[in-house]
């Protein structure tokens, strides 16, 4: 269940990366309108203390009747209103030029502007030697996420078979190797973007340029996921470890319970009194062949006191048909030669 909570959180937090646009934001350096042009006075901010003009004090056709008290006048409001353009300019200094904020993801940058936000498609800004490799980040970002989806169905249908050991360890393993394959590639296609926006930000458009730039909380979203997946991928693989580990020990114990039932008794269990076997002078019976247990001296088992020697019953030996037996006689038979034998 934990890979499955970190498969899904993953897999959310990465989709929702990937359709913001804050993966980088900042600031523009802009110049501002200019404000001695007639034609651009309307974008010009006003001064607080009077209206400014940038017209030369010329006569109205509509004021050639004015009084000459009444022309001069007005003369001087035109000066006066100059003089206010020029001292805007002067005490502003490098206020000509405005910072506006803008953020950048995989599919367009945005920029505030006085009338609202202006969005720009990214790929448009990139140079067209980085474009290659921005499409490439974009594929594997897509990749990523079909990876994780694949993942988290796997993990998924193992929950569902998880009464079936074997059927689940296999979808258990197919589930890590997805997962793990998705983390590598979401890793490079994060860093394929950052080296395509740093390239714009060197090379691109210079009415682009940003002032001053950091990454964004798209971007940190990314890595969150990234760390979540790859944490599902380790917690996967353990639980694949785990379970191939425990079925082999059930199935040593099982094997070990198996060669102890089906064990074949030894010949002290068999033959009381820990005595040797020996097969040479088999006696015949209907259902096999019988032969008396020897004792380590060299006597009868059972012998003395009057007690009847110990009958062992050898079942499913002939004389000429079990090969084992045959060979053992000779080699008995070969042993006592050479016991009685004066060299």
């Amino acid at each position: 269940m934990l890979s499955l909570t970190l498969t899904t959180l993953a897999l959310s937090l990465s989709i929702l990366a990937l359709c913001t646009s804050y993966w980088c934001e900042g600031t523009h350096k802009v110049v501002k309108p200019l404000c001695l042009s007639p034609v651009k006075m309307k974008n010009c901010g006003q001064n607080n203390s009077e209206p400014y003009t940038t017209e030369s004090p010329t006569q109205s056709p509509f004021n050639r009747t004015l009084s000459p008290a009444r022309r001069e006048e007005l003369a001087k409001i035109r000066q006066r209103q100059l003089a206010n353009a020029v001292h805007y300019i002067w005490e502003t200094g490098e206020d000509k030029f405005a910072f506006r904020y803008f953020h950048t993801g995989f599919w367009e940058s945005c920029e505030e502007q006085d009338h609202g936000e202006v969005c720009r498609s990214f790929i448009d800004l990139t140079p067209g030697d980085t474009q290659g490799v921005l499409w490439l980040s974009v594929v594997s970002e897509f990749t990523y996420i079909g990876l994780l989806g694949m993942g988290f169905l796997l993990m998924c249908l193992d929950i569902m078979c998880s009464h079936k050991e074997m059927h689940a360890l296999k979808i258990n393993a197919y589930a890590a190797i997805c997962t793990v394959l998705s983390g590598l590639l979401g890793m490079v296609a994060h860093m394929m973007f950052t080296t395509v926006f740093q390239m714009t930000v060197i090379v691109g458009p210079k009415d682009w340029r940003p002032q001053s730039w950091d990454y964004g909380w798209s971007f940190a979203l990314a890595w969150v996921s990234f760390s979540c997946c790859m944490g599902a991928a380790v917690v996967t693989l353990n639980s694949y470890t785990k379970t191939i580990i425990e079925i082999r020990r059930r199935q040593k114990l099982r094997l070990e319970e198996a060669h102890a039932a089906a064990q074949v008794p030894t010949y002290s269990e068999v033959i009381p009194g820990a005595g040797l076997y020996s097969v040479s002078g088999l006696l015949h019976c209907p259902d096999g062949m019988i032969d008396v247990a020897w004792a380590p001296n060299g006597s009868v088992v059972g012998v003395g006191n009057g007690d009847v020697p110990t009958l062992v019953l050898v079942g499913g030996c002939g004389p000429e048909g079990c090969e084992d037996c045959e060979r053992e006689r000779d080699e008995m038979e070969e042993a006592m030669e050479r016991v009685d034998s004066p060299c």
